[in-house]
């Protein structure tokens, strides 16, 4: 573990499903009243979730949003293989069985206090979360980019002839759309790109207060690392990966890290599911 990262402990919880709503192409949102995690649950953190009682293997899902008070905690997914297409049958009022939060989060310094979360597809959720946590706190400025080739599962309010995330919106938080699948209202393109075009305009002066932290498929990611490269400043990535066990003892889901000490196998559940973009992408 890197300093400055607080470990937190993993719940097990018979989760009572509160709301399950299906969006186009096949994506879901998912409320489950898991009081113990909601109250621990931080942005990047996960948990595995045993999508039918006939199923064995649990699925890793990054939690997006949280309610301590309420004691929920939200989840996006997107079916594709048995597990999550028998997960989408879950009505409300069942009980789905979850362990979490699971993981270390992204680091934040008062430093870097604007803040640009980059999020793709089913890697949006740990930046939304990131943004709704430090949504009016005052040290930060968290701006957000997603980017999908789906219709975006969330309410989308008009602002000229840009979309904009509601819910960021009303949480004083900046949000940018892209697509490349001509989704209206969006920037036509990579939300990595538009990102570039932000930043290009941001007085070099200020580069140094910038940190980028980014969730999303592969190729996004490595955008990520290199948009950080390009900008010179501080980058955290949010991996996702297959998980047997998700407590570190199968190391099914290692990846290659170029740590300071040198190079090292990780394990994304452990170790992670967020890193420093130059241990996943030395430049």
């Amino acid at each position: 573990m890197r300093a400055g990262r607080e470990t937190t402990p993993v719940f097990v919880e018979e989760g009572e499903v509160l709301s399950h709503r299906e969006y186009p192409g096949g994506q879901y949102r998912l409320r489950l009243r898991t009081p113990r995690c909601a109250a621990k649950a931080r942005p990047g953190s996960f948990v595995h979730l045993r999508c039918d009682s006939e199923l064995l293997q649990r699925r890793p899902l990054s939690i997006m949003l949280a309610d301590a008070d309420e004691g929920w905690i939200e989840l996006l997914y997107k079916t594709g293989g048995q597990g999550l297409t028998l997960l989408s049958g879950a009505e409300p009022g069942s009980v789905l069985h979850s362990m979490g939060p699971i993981g270390h989060g992204f680091s934040l310094s008062e430093a870097r206090p604007i803040v640009l979360l980059l999020g793709g597809g089913v890697g949006i959720p740990p930046v939304l979360f990131q943004a709704r946590r430090l949504a009016g706190n005052g040290k930060w400025s968290p701006r957000l980019f997603l980017g999908s080739e789906l219709p975006f599962p969330f309410a989308l309010e008009k602002h000229g002839k840009e979309n904009r995330l509601r819910c960021a919106e009303q949480w004083g938080v900046p949000s940018h759309l892209a697509s490349n699948a001509g989704l209206e209202g969006c920037y036509r393109g990579n939300l990595t790109e538009q990102a570039h075009e932000w930043l290009d305009a941001l007085p070099r002066g200020r580069l140094p207060e910038v940190a980028v932290y980014a969730c999303g498929p592969t190729p996004m990611l490595k955008a990520a690392a290199e948009l950080a490269a390009d900008f010179g400043v501080h980058a955290e990535l949010c991996l996702e990966e297959y998980m047997a066990c998700a407590v570190g003892g199968c190391a099914g889901c290692t990846v290659e890290a170029h740590t300071p000490d040198g190079l090292a196998m990780k394990r994304v559940c452990v170790d992670g599911p967020v890193f420093p973009a130059t241990w996943i992408y030395p430049s």
